[in-house]
């Protein structure tokens, strides 16, 4: 399914602020207000637009929480492939998102937990012991610089040093 050019546009713009008001966005794309509502309550409906979310600092909002990607090579089941185990993955409450990469690694899954050890333990417990799983390689996640297009820590950019002599 190939989307509209209009539709692609509002995408764009709901993906870079998705609080922008179907005014704003009719004036964006010179279309009327009633139109960019429906098409917006389209690709809501038909599942293109799955949700809407804020990128949220959690060290500037002082919320500790400790992220990891976890590399995982597992054996494709004969007729779902990848997709199952991606699927029994995605459901752990702890799993953030989890993409089917090429490489070494078959699977790529990001998890989130209140400290180091409580994901080790979510790694070793409920990702390792899966039967389809062969073997897995944890990075956690020591700081952000960009997440969903944002950058962090951008306001400190415009300032400068005071130059003494």
């Amino acid at each position: 399914m190939k989307l509209e050019y209009k539709e692609e546009e509002i995408l764009k713009i709901l993906e870079e602020d998705a609080r922008i008001s179907d005014s704003e966005i009719a004036e964006m794309v010179g279309m009327e207000e009633d139109e960019v509502k429906e098409i917006i309550s389209e690709l809501e409906r038909k599942g293109i637009i799955r949700s809407y979310k804020a990128v949220i600092n959690h060290e500037r909002a002082g919320i500790e929480i400790v992220q990891a990607l976890i590399d995982v090579k597992v054996s494709p089941e004969r007729n779902t492939g990848y997709d199952a185990i991606a699927e029994r993955i995605s459901r752990f409450p702890e799993v953030r998102s989890v993409r089917l990469v090429s490489g070494e690694y078959d699977l790529s899954v990001l998890v989130s937990g209140k400290t180091m050890h409580e994901v080790a333990y979510f790694v070793a417990e409920k990702i390792a012991p899966l039967e389809q799983v062969r073997n897995t390689v944890t990075h956690f996640l020591l700081k952000t610089y960009k997440e969903n297009g944002e950058i962090y820590g951008e306001e400190e950019k415009g300032k400068r040093l005071a130059v003494t002599l």
